[in-house]
Formats: structure tokens, sequence, C-alpha cells
């Protein structure tokens, strides 16, 4: 895992020196280990490259990038890792190519020169990377099928910068620090900002499962990988339950297995949830000594504490367990360290407990597994269950639901600071969602601010006549030709999955110089998940009904049917105590009025329902507090 960095110019002049290594020494977190540069100047062209190293794979001075072929006409710099590096290497020396060290990097460039870009379909990982040819002065990006790792670009038509990390474009003078209004409009929507979108307006994400191709000014982005379409006939029946379970199985243990390569010392993250326990119980099956597992637990947050499920599962497997226990002062004081950190908003709240036992973690590994994307594949979420309640909701007569039912629900306060008030809030959220169109329903249980109170928070100057989040979802939800809890298990998958919980854990890990692997989200398991229907990911009421069946056996009884719970902070009650001076800080009426973005008056009755508890406005006021605090960093330019 690694941070990478570079500047392609078509002015004529040089690429600077000095600002590569600026832009490389703002990425040192993702790559303490080492550092290097590579600049070449072809007559009008320009190109340097910027690496910084997490050694993982061949620890020695051999694995040193940026990295180049043997005679140093092919440069790339690489951050991730490639599971098949192993048998493609074979491939490649057989086919006569010499490589001079253990890395999977290496196969990358040897592969581009059999292959051309066309070789990133084959890789098997977590990547983003760059390639410079000399000879055809072309520059080649690829980030990996479902957006493990970050890749941001900024183009004006001459100068072209990308990095693992926005604020390592902002160390170029040049790059314009202009706001995207229309990501501004995503991240009050959604709480993140999608690809290709930024904050900057002249910033972009490279979209997962893309190639970006730079050659005589020209800029080519083509998709290189996606779900194949399929229709409901293709799905499995009853009868084939039992080979699906067998072939998904082995599918997961294969990938595991894989991902337990590493020349440093490596755990895995446990929550006690199903997903991280599945990941622990695969690596007990193909470890040699006790699985490294780490857990987090709160104190004096109870209904927060997930660490007697975790206890459970690493006593199921004998694995050599860490536990964690924080208390809320420790959890409240990181807080402002995880705002800074930011470089564009993102308003996902358990960005801090990740930070947090990321942190831990790092002291002990180099390298974790999670168990990230097993909602996002099997249907764990409650809003996977939304269509099927709404159906049955709607054989209440419109009367009844509309004059007495809706209007009694919405009277009651809803909070998440206990389990009445969050159900509350779950029934208040779901009749939000409760709209005439599929599309409209799922946009609507994932809207964090509607248009209505879009328009009534920002001023003129920062609304949008082109919100793009409903467009967003509509097209993601009409992709495949499927059921409906695929196609929203689609939408996420190529919507919140890389925005929110990827870039969340990428971003949070690599503060420590933590390397973080996904099994449940290689491409090939992926692929399979997609072919199995919906009516066996939920099935009498169960979420992830086979997932759970599938790997029940390395699974301790009391979680066979355990809900889910997500990795979240109580932000509600500290925001009405500890908190309350983020609120003093940046959503004060001065401040409000003197930035000029959001109108106080709307912000003012936000603060009011929640410190009255008339309603849970907690999500939308640490979105705007997330805001101000990277608007006061870099907002402001």
């Amino acid at each position: 895992m690694c941070g990478i960095c570079g500047k392609l110019d078509f002015t004529g002049s040089p690429v600077d020196e000095n600002l590569l290594r600026r832009m490389s020494d703002l990425l040192t977190h993702r790559g303490p280990d080492d550092s290097g540069i590579y600049m070449r100047h072809h007559g009008s062209v320009s190109c340097g490259l910027g690496h910084r190293r997490l050694s993982i794979i061949d620890l020695t001075e051999a694995g040193r990038q940026p990295m180049s072929n043997e005679d140093k006409t092919v440069w790339m710099v690489f951050n991730g890792e490639i599971y098949n590096f192993a048998p493609l290497r074979e491939e490649l020396e057989r086919k006569g190519h010499r490589f001079t060290s253990r890395t999977d990097s290496e196969v990358i460039i040897h592969l581009f020169e059999e292959e051309g870009s066309a070789g990133v379909a084959r890789l098997v990982g977590m990547f983003a990377l760059a390639l410079w040819s000399e000879k055809t002065r072309t520059l080649i990006l690829a980030r990996d099928h479902v957006g493990i790792k970050p890749l941001v670009y900024y183009w004006d038509g001459k100068k072209f910068l990308f990095a693992s990390e926005i604020r390592a474009l902002l160390a170029d003078p040049a790059v314009r620090k202009e706001m995207d209004l229309e990501a501004l409009d995503l991240y009050l929507s959604l709480n993140y900002i999608p690809a290709p979108h930024t904050i900057f307006r002249n910033i972009r994400k490279l979209r997962p499962g893309h190639i970006l191709t730079i050659r005589d000014c020209v800029l080519k982005e083509e998709r290189f990988w996606d779900i194949k379409p399929w229709t409901p006939a293709d799905t499995p029946d009853v009868s084939d339950f039992e080979e699906t379970k067998a072939t998904l199985f082995r599918t997961l243990e294969d990938t595991v297995r894989s991902q337990m390569v590493a020349d440093v010392p490596l755990g895995a993250f446990l929550s006690g949830g199903i997903d991280s326990s599945v990941i622990v119980g695969l690596m007990a099956r193909n470890a040699s000594r006790p699985v490294k597992t780490y857990a987090i637990g709160f104190a004096d947050m109870p209904m927060y504490d997930e660490s007697a499920y975790a206890r459970e599962v690493a006593a199921f497997h004998h694995t050599e367990h860490h536990e964690i226990m924080l208390s809320s002062r420790e959890i409240i004081d990181t807080i402002p360290i995880v705002l800074a950190s930011l470089d564009e908003p993102f308003g996902d709240s358990s960005a801090v407990p990740t930070y947090v036992v990321a942190r831990e973690t790092a002291r002990d590994v180099t390298v974790a597994l999670s168990g990230d994307g097993g909602d996002e594949l099997f249907a764990g979420y409650r809003m996977y269950k939304g269509e099927a309640w709404h159906r049955r909701y709607c054989l209440i007569p419109r009367l009844i639901r509309a004059g007495l039912l809706e209007p009694f629900i919405r009277s009651l306060s809803d909070s998440r600071d206990n389990k009445y008030g969050e159900q509350i809030r779950r029934i208040k959220k779901f009749l939000r969602g409760a709209k005439d169109t599929f599309e409209e329903r799922v946009f609507s249980w994932n809207e964090l601010f509607s248009p209505e109170s879009k328009k009534a928070l920002l001023t003129d100057s920062y609304g949008t006549d082109h919100p793009k989040a409903k467009e967003l979802f509509a097209a993601a939800l009409n992709h495949l030709s499927t059921d409906y809890i695929n196609r929203m298990l689609y939408a996420d998958l190529k919507i919140s999955l890389p925005a929110d919980m990827l870039w969340k854990v990428d971003t949070m890990s690599m503060r420590h110089s933590l390397e973080v692997r996904v099994p449940l989200l290689d491409h090939r398991v992926c692929e399979l998940a997609f072919t199995i229907g919906g009516e066996w990911k939920i099935r009498h009421g169960r979420s992830k009904y086979l997932f759970v069946e599938t790997f029940k056996e390395i699974l301790p009884q009391s979680l066979h049917n355990r809900p889910k719970w997500g990795f979240e902070m109580p932000i509600s009650k500290w925001l009405k105590s500890d908190l309350r001076y983020l609120i003093e800080e940046n959503l004060s009426r001065e401040r409000i009025i003197r930035d000029g973005i959001f109108h106080y008056p709307a912000i003012k009755k936000l603060i009011d329902n929640l410190m009255s508890n008339r309603s849970d406005t907690s999500w939308q006021i640490w979105n705007l507090i997330v805001f101000q605090v990277w608007f006061s960093q870099y907002g402001k330019n």
C-alpha cells in the first residue's frame, strides 16, 4: 500500500522537481518506508512521477518505485496489492520477461508490455496505478474494479496531475480551488461525494473499473469491468441452492487465502458482525498459527459495544485476540483530528471509530483483512427490506395511511439516543421514502437533505439547477434487468460502497500506514454474488440468508440470526453535550453569514429541533459541521 502522484505538462516546461517532492511528502502517511521520483522531458512533453512506499511484499530496495521495465521505456507508480501476481509472473517469465524483484508491482509493467492497457482487466486485487510509456509519450491511469483504492486527477487542457489524495494536487498553485456546486449538492444529498465528482470543480475521481489514457493533450476514459447484465431466468433455482453455497464457500475461501500473503505482520478486524466473523473463520482454516484479531469496545457506551460478540468469535476460532476498550472521552478527543484530516467533506461519522481501530491495530500489524462489502453484495442493510415492506404497507387503504397513520407517526419525537426513539426514526425514514416509483423510494431512503431542505438551506449563489444524486441512482437502479434486491445492491456497489465505505476505510487506515484488504470485494466474488437471485439473499424475513447458510458452520450459533448493527457513534447525544462546541464554532450565526453559503434560519431550525428532542437532526448537523471545518481549511481560497 502506497501513495502515488505525478504530473504531465504539455506546455514545453519541465515538471518542477520540488513540486513533485512536495506532492509526495503530503502522502508520507501512506508510505513511510521509502520514497522516489522519476522525471523526463521530451520536447514539448514533460512527465514526473512520485511515490511513497509502504513495504508489504519484497521489503528490499528491489521493490522501490517508480519502477521500470528492462530498457527503462516504461515507468510505473502503483498503490495496492495484486493477488494473482504469482501465476501472472510465471506466464510472463515463460514469454521471456526477466524480473529484478519479488514484488507484485513489477508484474504489471511486464503485463503492460505484453498486452497494453487491456492487461489491467487480468489483474485480481486492489489498485490505483499510473504507467508512463516513453516511446509513445502516453500516460495510463487505472483504478481497481470496485474502487477500493482512490485516484484523483486535475486537467486544464495543458497540465495533468494525479494523486492518491486531493491534498497532493493542491500543492500545485496552478490547481484552481473552485467549489463544484453539483458536488456540494451531492454531499448534502448523500453525505459523501461519489465519482467522478470531487468538491473541487476541476478535480475528478477516476471511476472504479476504469482506465484513463492521456496522449497528445487528449483524455480518453474507458471502462474495463462491470457486473454483466443478466435476467431473472439465469438465477439459481431451489435445486441449485446447495451447489451455489459450495461455489460461494470455495470462491471466498480461495480469495481469503490469496490475501493472506505478506512479508509483514498480518491480522484482521473483528467487529463481531457476520462479515468480519466469516473472514476470520476462513483465515483460521488456512493459517498455520492463530490469527491475530482486533476489536474495539466501549466501556461506557453499552448500546454501541459489540466486543462480547467479537470475543465469542475469537474464542470459537482460537485467535490471538486483541480487545481495545475505549471510553467515550477517548473517541470524542479524536474527533477534531479526524475532521482536520479530510481534504473534502465526508459526513459519515463512523470515520471516527474507523480511525481509532486502525490506529490501534497498526501498533501491532501492517496488514489487516476486513469484512467490508458483505452487506452490499448479500443484502445486509434494513433498506433492502424496504421495498417488501412498502408493498405490504400499500395494502392499507390510502385514506387510513395518509389521514391517520402518517400524521400520527410524524407527530412523535424520534432520537438516536435510545432504542424507542431510534425505532420511531426508522419508521419516519421509511415513510419519507414511500414514494410512487421504485427509483424514488430507493433514493429517498438514501437521501440526507431533501430538495426542499436544500433550497431552504443554500443561498442563491450556492444552489444548483442540475442536482445529480437522483439521476445517478436512477441510472444505477435500471442498469440490470433483474429483481429489485439486486438492483438496489448494484446501485450501492457503484455509488455508496466506493464513495462512502471504501473511501472511509482507505482514508482512515492510511492515516496510520495500515493496509486494509477486503476479500469480499474481489471482483470474482462480486460477479458470483450478482448471479444469485434476491429471493435467496432475503428469505423468510432474514437478511443475508444465503450468505449465513453458506458459512454457518464457521460461525458461532449466536450470530446465525443476529441483526445488523452499524459501526456508529452516539453523535446525537454528544452534539447536545460534549460536542456542542462544534456547533457553536462552526454553525454560529456570525460564521454562517460571513461564509455566505447557508441560510442561518434553516440551520437554527435543525439545531432547535435536536436540542428540544422534537426530531433527531444530528446527522444533518454533523454533515454541516464537517463541511464547515473543511471550508475553513480549503474553501476560502
